[in-house]
């Protein structure tokens, strides 16, 4: 079955970011994919269309980043993600479309926001030592905002770079954080019946789009400029973010 052609027009561009973002720049600026592919549909059907996407992404990167993650930042965030998507599937059962059309806007503007401010300086994450409390607490808010719109990477990002990683460290770890994290939400996500037959065929047809940027990723993970890839999310990100906060709202 064919999706409708602007699903896929727009799906294509989308997941291949997404691709690159996780196969090599720390998966945050895949949550860019989101908010894009909620422009042309319901925004919980593209939850659905992702989240096998990013399995997907998720198993052509571990392998290349295998056992370089930082294992006990690993384990305290994934153990404090599954109180978080325990509460995304909560919230999903009493929110309707608008508004995750708004909460998927606010996040976007939240995390272009958060990497503006790193980026200009005004946000400075101090140097701090492994702290499990602190990584637990971060799992949680990562793993609630990647139940509701597959944003978890700011909230990891923060305590992932507050102990000054390499970025191939910090790399291998999100990898492997978010492939837990996806895991956790599939049951529910199937539970709550995100997943459907249109998502299914969505889905299988993005997916060589999601194995390409997963390639291109790794790839890029060493020559190109993360200045100039995440430029190119803010964009994005404030585009999306703010059609759909005022879709939502109107």
């Amino acid at each position: 079955m064919l999706p409708d052609p602007l699903i896929l027009a727009v799906g294509i561009p989308a997941i291949l970011f997404a691709g690159i973002s996780k196969g090599g720049f720390g998966s945050g600026a895949s949550f860019a994919a989101t908010p894009i592919l909620a422009l042309v549909m319901d925004p919980r059907l593209a939850l659905g269309v992702l989240l096998p996407l990013l399995m997907l992404i998720d198993v052509v990167t571990l392998k290349s980043f295998w056992k370089g993650w930082h294992t006990p930042s690993a384990k305290v965030l994934a153990i404090g993600a599954v109180p978080g998507v325990l509460l995304g599937v909560w919230l999903y059962q009493i929110a309707n479309a608008d508004a995750f059309r708004f909460l998927i806007g606010a996040v976007s503007w939240l995390f272009l926001i958060y990497q503006l401010s790193r980026s200009w300086g005004v946000l400075r994450i101090p140097t701090l030592p492994f702290n499990p409390v602190f990584g637990m607490i971060t799992g949680m808010v990562g793993g609630f905002t990647s139940f509701v719109s597959h944003a978890g990477g700011p909230p990891v990002a923060v305590f992932l770079l507050s102990q000054s990683m390499s970025k191939t460290t910090y790399q291998a770890t999100t990898v492997l954080v978010f492939w837990v994290i996806n895991i956790l939400k599939f049951v529910p996500y199937g539970i709550i019946g995100v997943f459907t037959i249109e998502s299914m065929w969505i889905g299988i047809w993005l997916s060589p789009m999601a194995v390409i940027g997963a390639y291109v990723g790794i790839w890029a993970h060493k020559i190109v400029s993360e200045r100039l890839f995440f430029g190119i999310t803010y964009v994005l990100l404030a585009t999306t973010g703010s059609k759909l906060i005022w879709d939502a709202l109107t």
